[in-house]
């Protein structure tokens, strides 16, 4: 009831104005302990990734770019959070504007292209950490990196983070960043594994911890695509795929406000794609490789239909534009009736 108040005001203004304002409101409440009043999360906790998660419910990368509001959002009751994308070094990203609602179809589009702080300023705040869930870091390169030397930007990121991550995701798959998806070719996502993986190797030797690393995939990914994508990931010792990213298709949008402009689609009407990848790399990866089911869910249904086509976990952002904290608890509760069916 108070989100849709709250969602009348946010979305008569600027959608990336809307974000800030939503945010530090967010991060007011959580200062002053209105979070939990929020929060009907009931615990069901879970291993994966040889991680204990509270719950299989979390937060995507985006709502939290910087590590400003991680905390914030794990009081809502999320399971996890995912943090980032973060770069190297700050970027302001795309021009502006560069974030539009389609309300009609519960969707978006932005062509962010990877704005935040830099990996230091993420570092920074995920030190003062007190929240008790699973954090991950969402790494990627800067605009202005060629993907020969891609590989670079990942493995700095990936040190900086690496003590202070649960899980480290390595995002090559944003269609914002020019040329980012040509990293998912079979030679280029091998090269690009292999260096990661023997980073993680040294680090977790240097600081006493192995921490698990997904890959986070597109959607438009074609089908004779996969079975690469999943041989390299295994071949190379990733912990989880993340199926997936916002898709540069339209199909589903045709003709609504705002369906021209550019950019990742995200919502409602991302999920059939999102849902397919997904149960196509299930079906293609060893059980222990987890997957986290994101793109598509406004409902506790949506969350349902990941888990029961293979996702081990599931993650929303847009649902959360839509549907604010309500999504959450529909999720956990949809799910919790699954365990008992």
């Amino acid at each position: 009831m108070f989100y849709d108040l709250a969602r009348k005001v946010l979305f008569a203004t600027d959608p990336e104005v809307a974000h800030e304002l939503s945010m530090e409101g967010l991060l007011m409440a959580h200062r002053l302990g209105a979070t939990r009043l929020l929060c009907k999360a009931r615990s069901q906790p879970l291993f994966c990734m040889g991680l204990e998660f509270p719950n299989p419910v979390g937060v995507a990368p985006g709502l939290d770019k910087n590590g400003d509001y991680f905390e914030a959002l794990g009081g809502l009751g999320f399971g996890f959070v995912e943090i980032g994308t973060v770069t190297p070094r700050p970027q302001p990203g795309n021009p502006k504007p560069r974030v539009f609602r389609l309300t009609e179809a519960q969707a978006m589009i932005n062509r962010l292209g990877f704005n935040n702080k830099g990996v230091d300023h993420l570092v920074r705040q995920v030190k003062k950490r007190q929240f008790k869930g699973v954090l991950g870091i969402n790494i990627g390169k800067n605009f202005d990196t060629p993907n020969e030397n891609a590989v670079d930007d990942y493995l700095h990121c990936f040190e900086k983070v690496y003590p202070h991550a649960d899980y480290i995701t390595v995002n090559i798959s944003s269609p914002n960043t020019k040329n980012l998806r040509d990293l998912q070719g079979e030679e280029e996502l091998n090269k690009l594994l292999g260096r990661i993986n023997a980073k993680r190797e040294e680090l977790a030797d240097a600081c006493g911890q192995r921490v698990p690393i997904a890959l986070k995939v597109a959607p438009d990914l074609e089908d004779d695509a996969l079975p690469a994508i999943a041989q390299t990931v295994d071949h190379h010792g990733f912990d989880a795929v993340i199926a997936t990213n916002t898709t540069i298709s339209r199909e589903a949008v045709k003709g609504m406000k705002h369906s021209a402009e550019a950019g990742g689609l995200s919502g409602a009407p991302l999920k059939a794609k999102a849902d397919h990848v997904l149960a196509a790399l299930r079906k293609l990866l060893p059980k222990e490789i987890a997957m986290i089911g994101v793109g598509g869910i406004t409902t506790g249904q949506d969350a349902v239909d990941k888990l029961d086509l293979g996702a081990d976990l599931v993650q929303f952002y847009t649902g959360m534009v839509y549907r604010g904290p309500d999504l959450l608890n529909e999720c956990l509760q949809e799910i919790a009736k699954r365990g008992h069916q």
